[in-house]
């Protein structure tokens, strides 16, 4: 699978990490010395006693990517609004957005079928940016546990939990949910 995690910090690196040992094709949209590190030497995951690196792409450019199979936000929430659009374009027609957030999402008052169905939360999608530039039948919410930390550029150490909940916008079991 084609994967791209959209803010590789310690929590994006981690799951970067744990994918790249899973066999997936793994991309990473990183910035600063973190990204200088890990295109020289790989993104090394250090758990448990080990240390691993694994050679994953990395990229300041999303237009360099193309579609991806899956894309992950690891991004604070109101970083998400800024790069939207260049989100959108990791997007095939079958892809996969997994919002990993701190806070309330963007999506939050979408497929809910209460009263405020519909309503942008503009203290983190300011004037709809998200809404408009990633569809909200791609998005599958999660839940992040585990607590991870940037021990230097490239290097992410796990300190603890690996479990990762996933659901549907609208709380629905579907078949991506289970594949």
């Amino acid at each position: 699978m084609k994967i791209c995690v959209v803010g590789a910090g310690a929590i994006g690196g981690l799951v970067a990490a744990k994918l790249a040992a899973l066999g997936h094709e793994v991309s990473v949209v990183v910035r600063g010395p973190h990204l200088a590190a890990i295109r020289e030497r790989g993104l090394t995951l250090q758990e448990g006693g080990t240390e691993r690196t694994f050679p994953v792409r990395a990229t300041d450019r999303m237009a360099e990517l193309g579609p991806e199979d899956l894309v992950i936000i690891g991004l604070k929430a109101h970083q998400v609004a800024g790069v939207a659009a260049d989100i959108r374009g990791l997007c095939g027609p079958s892809t996969i957005v997994v919002t990993a957030q701190n806070g309330i999402p963007w999506w939050y008052f979408f497929k809910s079928g209460g009263p405020h169905e519909g309503t942008i939360l503009e203290s983190v999608d300011p004037g709809g940016v998200i809404a408009k530039n990633i569809d909200v039948d791609r998005v599958l919410g999660s839940i992040i546990y585990p607590a991870a930390e940037i021990v230097s550029p490239g290097v992410i150490r796990h300190v603890e939990g690996d479990r990762i909940s996933l659901g549907e916008v609208d709380n629905s079991d579907t078949e991506r949910l289970r594949s």
